[in-house]
């Protein structure tokens, strides 16, 4: 998310500053209501928790120069998709298009045949660390949103935050290891030989190396 942030940043100080757009495909996860009744709310981020036909219809209607192309909106806060909620891109000369299953080869329930998101994408960029450090960065992550965000009454995650700092430790590997390492194993790291360009940060979240791919 950061880095998609700086790379619109600096994408819209280019010459002639072009009119750069960001949305993330938080915006197209399935409600909760949704997930939970088809039993997924464990594999929230996983491909299959995705609105995907919904999706791929932005992201042709982009590529199509459409105008007011609308796109769902996701809170952390609440954990949710918020009803009603959007996110207007109005022809942009770029679209910075951000998540974590992006690259994923897939296709929408019921569908024999379907582009993927990623056939719509003129250059792709992949964030790369060692596993160990993404492991360290999502513990360390937790504990900050403890002590933070997940204070507000309003937050999906409110109950962790009286936690004592061991109990939520403990409950944080185990989210590690039961959801967000199997998804990075599974779905993520697989999609990593289909970008462009693969970044990788080391422990202090500098850029360590880059690899492009030959175009």
């Amino acid at each position: 998310s950061t880095t998609s942030r700086l790379l619109q940043a600096l994408l819209h100080r280019w010459p002639n500053t072009p009119k750069v757009s960001l949305v993330t495909t938080d915006g197209f996860l399935l409600p909760n209501a949704v997930l939970e009744a088809e039993g997924l709310m464990a594999r929230k981020g996983f491909p299959e928790s995705y609105d995907l036909s919904a999706l791929l219809r932005f992201m042709s209607d982009i590529k199509a120069g459409k105008d007011h192309v609308a796109a769902p909106v996701y809170s952390h806060l609440t954990y949710d998709v918020v009803p009603g909620a959007e996110v207007v891109v109005d022809r942009p000369d770029i679209l910075v298009l951000e998540g974590l299953n992006v690259l994923q080869a897939g296709k929408p329930k019921g569908a024999k045949a379907s582009p993927f998101v990623s056939d719509f994408f003129d250059f792709s960029i992949f964030i790369d660390a060692d596993e160990q450090l993404i492991h360290d960065w999502y513990v360390e992550r937790f504990l900050h949103l403890r002590e933070s965000a997940f204070r507000d009454p309003q937050s999906f995650f409110n109950r962790y935050a009286s936690l004592p700092e061991e109990e939520a430790r403990v409950l944080a590997e185990g989210l590690w290891t039961s959801i967000n390492y199997p998804n990075l194993r599974d779905n993520i790291l697989p999609t990593r030989q289909r970008a462009s360009l693969v970044m990788r940060k080391g422990a202090d979240h500098r850029v360590e190396e880059v690899a492009l791919r030959k175009l």
